[in-house]
């Protein structure tokens, strides 16, 4: 029989979950003790590490991630990123709401502000402008990441988006727009909405700043 010596209990406790076991402290009640099944248990090498690979749990929807890479920030990198898509993905289970990506929504966001703006008199319209202008940044950014040509991507979505194509957007695989709808490119609404509302906060805390008190610096003796 093989047993597992100084596992972390926080490894323990989703062990069980996904075994459908009991974690016990002593053994003077085995036959009241719940036990954990699965299909087949090895050991493996991923590296230069052994693990412990459990196949078959009772909730076959329990998985483990496994992140490699060449340096330690790669893969703290790549653990941020897996924790984002994972949080997002929770919360689209939540709210069932998406958006189309591809800077779809950011384009016809900034439309409508623009229109609006277009109405409004007075210094409100200067930046209700300017906020269609951060809109319009998240797609050159994102075209910019692809390695594309951001200022030709943007300006062709804004002529579709004006032509009432509200769906058309980047498409990253070959660098030119398309129809996020057709393609399945969505985003989670509540990701979106928080970070519209994260932005607007931000930006509305610096322009109430009117001055920022710096120290004077230290006067160097001579040496």
């Amino acid at each position: 029989m093989s047993t597992i010596e100084h596992a972390d209990f926080e490894g323990v406790e989703r062990l069980a979950l996904v075994l459908g076991a009991e974690i016990v402290s002593t053994f003077e009640r085995p036959d009241l003790t719940q036990y954990g099944t699965c299909d087949q248990v090895s050991e493996i090498m991923i590296g230069e590490d052994k693990v412990i690979k459990f196949e078959g749990v009772q909730k076959g929807d329990a998985s483990t991630l496994i992140l490699r890479g060449s340096s330690e920030h790669i893969i703290a990198e790549a653990e941020r990123s897996v924790h984002d898509a994972l949080c997002i993905l929770s919360q689209t289970v939540l709210t069932k709401k998406t958006v189309l990506g591809g800077g779809a929504s950011e384009i016809y966001m900034a439309l409508k502000v623009d229109k609006l703006a277009r109405k409004t008199p007075g210094k409100q319209a200067l930046a209700m402008e300017a906020f269609a202008r951060a809109l319009r940044q998240i797609p050159a950014i994102l075209a910019d990441n692809g390695g594309y040509d951001a200022y030709e991507l943007v300006t062709e979505l804004r002529s579709v988006h004006e032509k009432g194509e509200y769906q058309m957007g980047i498409n990253m695989n070959k660098g030119i727009i398309g129809n996020m709808h057709n393609l399945s490119v969505t985003e989670s609404f509540k990701s979106k909405s928080q970070s519209l509302i994260s932005a607007h906060e931000a930006a509305e805390m610096i322009l109430r700043v009117d001055e920022i008190v710096q120290a004077a610096p230290r006067e160097r003796e001579d040496l």
